[in-house]
């Protein structure tokens, strides 16, 4: 677990989480239950990608006001949060995914193990916002990819608790994992849609088995190497810079004292 939480996920902000998945989730997943073909990627979720955007935005803002109102988070939390945020998506800008090199996730995970689960979810999917808003990468693409990342960051803050090499290494190794997984979801934002030849495309009505083992072939015939070198990316990144950038963040977090106890005195 980490050892600052600087966005505490509470009841308001956990339902709101809890929301968001679930809307993504039914977003990724409603071309497997109704038929699809016919769209092409360029039409892939084009309809209902800017609802699903207009519904995970609010959603997100509602997991840091309901911490707000609850005295979970604080306004040097929400400065921090904007930084790294900025900081990602710069990131974003100068490696946009080139042969799958994107420092970003890194970072988001560094920050969810320092800052918690609730940090690092919110941390995640603004990172993918403002690199989309720098990069010009906006597209039916961008909620997907958010909610994406913001279960990265959610993930690194379930860590147990370590130090020294062993908590490196356990995030590195998560990020080697994450970077593989990552993309595997991703590719299920457009999959559905494209016909790609005989053993290779979706098939509607098909058997759950079937529709794995073409996906599967997919996957191994067009991203994995891409996603490999995320993977790989992210765990050397982390396993090298990971020590310095954690003991800046937790020296950071020391200097915001978010857990103090705030008194006031005449």
């Amino acid at each position: 677990m980490s050892d600052v939480v600087a966005v505490r996920v509470r009841a308001g902000a956990a339902i709101a989480l809890l929301v968001a998945s679930l809307v993504t989730l039914g977003a990724f997943g409603w071309p497997f239950v109704i038929d699809s073909s016919g769209g092409g990627e360029s039409a892939s979720h084009t309809s209902d990608a800017p609802w699903l955007f207009a519904l995970v935005l609010p959603l997100l803002a509602a997991i840091v006001l309901a911490e707000l109102n609850a005295g979970g988070i604080d306004s040097k939390a929400i400065a921090l949060l904007g930084m790294l945020s900025s900081v990602g998506g710069a990131l974003r800008a100068l490696s946009p995914g080139v042969a799958g090199l994107e420092p970003s996730f890194a970072l988001i995970l560094l920050g969810g193990r320092v800052f918690g689960r609730g940090f690092g979810f919110v941390q995640g999917c603004l990172s993918l916002f403002v690199g989309a808003l720098i990069t010009g990468g906006v597209g039916p693409w961008l909620p997907f990819q958010m909610m994406a990342a913001g279960w990265v960051g959610f993930l690194a803050g379930c860590l147990p608790r370590a130090r020294g090499r062993t908590e490196v290494l356990a995030l590195a190794s998560l990020g080697f994992v994450v970077g593989l997984l990552y993309g595997a979801l991703m590719n299920l934002w457009f999959w559905p849609f494209v016909r790609y030849g005989e053993g290779l495309s979706f098939q509607p009505g098909a058997a759950v088995a079937d529709n794995l083992a073409a996906y599967v072939r997919y996957y191994v015939t067009t991203s994995v190497v891409w996603d490999v070198s995320r993977g790989i990316f992210t765990f050397l990144l982390i396993l090298f810079a990971g020590k310095p950038l954690l003991r800046a963040l937790r020296r950071a977090s020391r200097r915001a004292a978010f857990d103090a106890t705030v008194t006031f005195e005449r």
